[in-house]
C-alpha cells in the first residue's frame, strides 16, 4: 500500500512536473529547457543597473529548498490554483501604500519574454528584512496641525521678543551718542548725519551673512551661497506676489525690478520723514517736536486699515490713544513754555513741518509691511533674514542715490560739510552702527507683527532714554515722565494683548482649514 501511495505520488510529480516546466519557443527550437528559478532570475540580471540592486522581496531561504526538491516546487505550483497570483490585494487602500520597489518589480516582470508563472511570493517574506521605502512620518496627517501651528506661532513670538528687546537697547544708545556728538562735541550736521545712519544700513545684509555662514560653516560656501540666493529670490517672489504659492510662470522672471522700485519709494518716504526732524528742531519747541513726531503710530494705525485691510478694534485704538496722550503728558507735563523766544508763525510752520513728518513716517511703516515682507503663513526665519536683506537695500539706495543734496547744501551754505575729529568719528561711528542694529531690528518685529504694534513699542524708548538721563546726569524724574511714560508702557501691554489675540485667532481659522481640507492619500512628500 505504501508503494502505491508513492507510485502515485511520483506520477503526479511527474505530470505537474511536466506543466511547470512547459519550454518555450526559444528552448523548444534549442532542444533545452530552462526552469522557472533560472528563468525569473536570467530576466532580472539582464535588467538596468538601477533594478539590479533593488530588493526583489522574495523569501530567498524558500527558493534554495526548491533548488534542492525541484519535485516539492512542482508539487507545490500544481496543487496551488493561485500560484500564478500575487498575494498582495488589489484594492486601493494597499496598493496606494505599496512600496515603490515592487511595483517596479511588478512593471519589470509583466515584460518578461518568460511564458512561465511567477514564482510563489508571500506577503511576509516579501517585507521581512527590509526596511519601507517612505517613513510613516511621510503620511497626509503625519503631523498635528495644532502641533505644527504652536510651534510656528511660538517661534515667532519669541524672536519678536528678543528683536523689540534689541531694538530698544539699540535705539537709546544712539540715542544718546547722538544727542552727545551734536550737544557736547559740536558736530551738529543734520543731513550728513541722517545721510550716515540710514546708509550704514547697507551693513545689516552682509553681517547677516556672516552670521548664517558661521551657523552652516560644515556645508561648502558654494552650497551655501547657492541656497541663500535661492531664499531671497524665493521670498521676493512672494513679496510681490503677496502669496506663497507663486505661480512657476511668474518665478522665470527677476523680482529685482520690484525690489529696486519698492526700495526707492520707501526709502524717499524714510528719508523725507527724518529729514522733517532736522528742519523743524529749531523752528518749535521740543516738546513739540517729541509729542508730535511721535504720533506716527496713530497714523500707522490710520494707514493700516485701508492698506493691510486691519479692522478697527475697540481694544487697539484705546490702545493707541493712551499712547499718544502719555507721549503728549511727557513732552507737556513739566514744561515752562519754552516757545516765548519762537514768534508764532514760526512754531505754526515748524509743527506743520514735523506732522508731516509724522504722517511720512507712519505711512512708511505701513507701505513697508504691505509692499516689502512676506505674507502670512512664512517662515519667521525667513522673515528675519528678507527683512534684514531689504534693510541693505534702503541702505544702498540711501548711500548711491542720497548723497547729491550735500554737495547742494555746501555751496549753499546751509550745512557746510566738514569731517568729523577723531574722537568725535569714533562716537560717530558707534552712534551710526547702533542706529544700523535699531533699523534692522524694527524691520524684523515690523514683518514679525505689525505696524502698529511695533510703533508704539517704539514709543517706549521715550520713556527708556528719560530713565537713562536720569541714571547718567543724576537728574530725577518728573512726576510727568513717570507718568506718561506708564500711559506708554500700559498702552503697549493692551496692543500686544490685543495682537496675540489676533494672531491666535488666525491660528484657528489655519487649523479648521486644515482640518477641512481634503487628504491627499497620494502625496509622497515626506515631512521632516
Amino acid at each position: 500500500m505504501h508503494s502505491n501511495d508513492t507510485i502515485r505520488l511520483s506520477t503526479l510529480s511527474n505530470k505537474t512536473g511536466s506543466h511547470s516546466r512547459t519550454p518555450s519557443l526559444d528552448s523548444q527550437i534549442n532542444g533545452s529547457s530552462t526552469p522557472t528559478r533560472d528563468v525569473s532570475h536570467h530576466n532580472i540580471r539582464d535588467l538596468p543597473p538601477d533594478f539590479n540592486n533593488i530588493d526583489d522581496g522574495y523569501d530567498h531561504d524558500h527558493d534554495d529548498s526548491d533548488e534542492e526538491y525541484p519535485d516539492k516546487m512542482s508539487l507545490r505550483a500544481a496543487t496551488d490554483s493561485h500560484s500564478g497570483m500575487p498575494l498582495l490585494e488589489k484594492d486601493d487602500d494597499r496598493e496606494r501604500s505599496r512600496p515603490r520597489r515592487l511595483d517596479a518589480l511588478d512593471a519589470v516582470e509583466s515584460r518578461s519574454t518568460s511564458v512561465l508563472p511567477p514564482p510563489v511570493v508571500s506577503a511576509s517574506s516579501a517585507n521581512a528584512g527590509r526596511p519601507p521605502l517612505f517613513p510613516r512620518s511621510s503620511t497626509a496627517r503625519s503631523r498635528s496641525p495644532d502641533v505644527t501651528t504652536h510651534a510656528a506661532a511660538r517661534k515667532k513670538y519669541v524672536l519678536a521678543a528678543i528683536f523689540l528687546v534689541v531694538c530698544l537697547v539699540s535705539f537709546v544708545l544712539q540715542a544718546e551718542l547722538g544727542r552727545y556728538v551734536q550737544h557736547e562735541l559740536g558736530w551738529n550736521k543734520a543731513y550728513c548725519m541722517l545721510y550716515l545712519t540710514h546708509g550704514s544700513w547697507v551693513l545689516l545684509w552682509p553681517a547677516q551673512l556672516l552670521i548664517l555662514r558661521w551657523r552652516s560653516r560644515e556645508i561648502p560656501w558654494a552650497t551655501f551661497w547657492r541656497r541663500h540666493v535661492a531664499l531671497l529670490r524665493s521670498t521676493a517672489h512672494m513679496v510681490a506676489e503677496q502669496r506663497l504659492d507663486v505661480p512657476r510662470h511668474l518665478t522665470q522672471h527677476s523680482p529685482a525690478p520690484y525690489i529696486a522700485r519698492t526700495t526707492a519709494v520707501i526709502t524717499s518716504c524714510l528719508t523725507i520723514a527724518g529729514l522733517t526732524w532736522y528742519i523743524a528742531v529749531n523752528m518749535t519747541s521740543p516738546g513739540n517736536l517729541t509729542a508730535i513726531y511721535n504720533c506716527s503710530a496713530f497714523f500707522a494705525y490710520a494707514f493700516s486699515v485701508p492698506l493691510l485691510k486691519e479692522k478697527l478694534r475697540l481694544d487697539k485704538s484705546l490702545a493707541v490713544l493712551v499712547a499718544i496722550v502719555g507721549v503728549l503728558v511727557v513732552a507737556y507735563g513739566d514744561s515752562s513754555d519754552p516757545d516765548h523766544a519762537l514768534d508764532a508763525a514760526t512754531r505754526l510752520l515748524g509743527n506743520l513741518i514735523i506732522g508731516a513728518g509724522s504722517v511720512l513716517y507712519g505711512l512708511y511703516e505701513v507701505l513697508y509691511k504691505r509692499y516689502a515682507c512676506p505674507p502670512d503663513g512664512v517662515d519667521a526665519t525667513r522673515g528675519v533674514v528678507f527683512a534684514n536683506t531689504f534693510g541693505s537695500c534702503i541702505g544702498l539706495f540711501t548711500v548711491l542715490v542720497l548723497w547729491i543734496p550735500l554737495p547742494i547744501l555746501h555751496i549753499l551754505g546751509w550745512e557746510t560739510f566738514e569731517f568729523p575729529a577723531a574722537n568725535t568719528a569714533l562716537y560717530l561711528w558707534i552712534s551710526v552702527i547702533m542706529n544700523a542694529t535699531f533699523a534692522g531690528s524694527f524691520l524684523v518685529l515690523i514683518s514679525l507683527t505689525s505696524p502698529v504694534l511695533s510703533s508704539v513699542a517704539a514709543l517706549l524708548t521715550i520713556f527708556i532714554v528719560a530713565v537713562a538721563d536720569w541714571l547718567l546726569t543724576g537728574e530725577a524724574l518728573s512726576f510727568a515722565a513717570l507718568a506718561g511714560g506708564a500711559m506708554i508702557v500700559v498702552a503697549f501691554l493692551v496692543l500686544s494683548w490685543s495682537t496675540w489675540r489676533e494672531m491666535t485667532e488666525e491660528e484657528d481659522k489655519q487649523k479648521t482649514a486644515y482640518r477641512e481640507a481634503p487628504v491627499d492619500w497620494d502625496s509622497d512628500e515626506a515631512e521632516d
